[in-house]
């Protein structure tokens, strides 16, 4: 990683808070482009809580529309950013777009009978923090992988590729994996090289995936990084990075 002081990186990175505060208040040349920009970050993790929640593929689409709506709006704005974490806010957002589902599915002429239950009802009242926490999960880490791609594609390193064949081939051997990897690169690999380069990946993802992470949090901090990683169930990815930014202090 970095060999700057932690509090210098982590200072230095753009929070979703900041992006929020633009989309609703900033210049109006920015606005829309802040709104956009946070649609498409984590417009993929509002519909799949959704339809997670809901177990209604309409209902799931029909909410998440009316999600951007509101936020295309401004009627957002509310965003309290001394809750600290960003997941908080569209957590908080979502739960009352469910919430106010259902009331208009009970006051509907053709809502359930009385005594017939809610499709999800056990999920919205039971396991909401828990859907929402998999589904946030699952988006640090597509977004975690896009960004390791990229990264690939502009320092020209096999990271991306060789993480991402072990991933979906974890009881390969290296060798076996270098054989089929020599193909897959249009070069000749070693096991050695193999193991290497995916030490390395691994030290890359962790990175990318703490940068991530902190981009939700206000004012990350090591201490608060480490906090959000277990609460989304990530810290098993990104103890290398962490401890490297530790280290760093000293």
């Amino acid at each position: 990683m970095d060999r700057e002081l932690p509090e210098t990186k982590l200072s230095r990175i753009q929070t979703l808070w900041t992006v929020v505060a633009v989309a609703h208040h900033g210049p109006t040349e920015e606005v829309k482009s802040a709104q956009e920009k946070l649609l498409e970050r984590y417009g993929k993790a509002v519909h799949r809580y959704l339809l997670g929640a809901l177990r209604d593929a309409d209902a799931a689409e029909e909410l998440a529309q009316e999600f951007a709506l509101r936020f295309i709006r401004g009627d957002l704005h509310g965003a309290d950013r001394e809750r600290g974490r960003f997941r908080d806010f569209v957590k908080g957002v979502l739960f009352h777009l469910i919430a106010d589902y259902h009331r208009r599915r009970r006051r509907s002429p053709q809502a359930l009978a009385l005594d017939a239950p809610e499709p999800a009802a056990a999920v919205a009242e039971n396991e909401p923090d828990q859907q929402f926490v998999e589904s946030w999960r699952a988006e640090l880490l597509e977004h975690t992988w896009k960004a390791l791609r990229l990264h690939q594609e502009q320092a020209g390193q096999p990271f991306h590729t060789v993480l991402r064949f072990r991933a979906e081939h974890p009881d390969l051997r290296s060798a076996q994996m270098a054989e089929q990897l020599s193909s897959k690169l249009s070069k000749s690999v070693t096991a050695v090289w193999v193991r290497q380069v995916l030490h390395r990946a691994r030290e890359k993802f962790a990175e990318l995936l703490v940068d991530e992470v902190a981009q939700t949090l206000k004012d990350p901090s090591i201490d608060r990084l480490e906090q959000e990683l277990v609460d989304v169930g990530l810290l098993e990815y990104c103890r290398p990075a962490l401890d490297q930014l530790r280290g760093g202090r000293g």
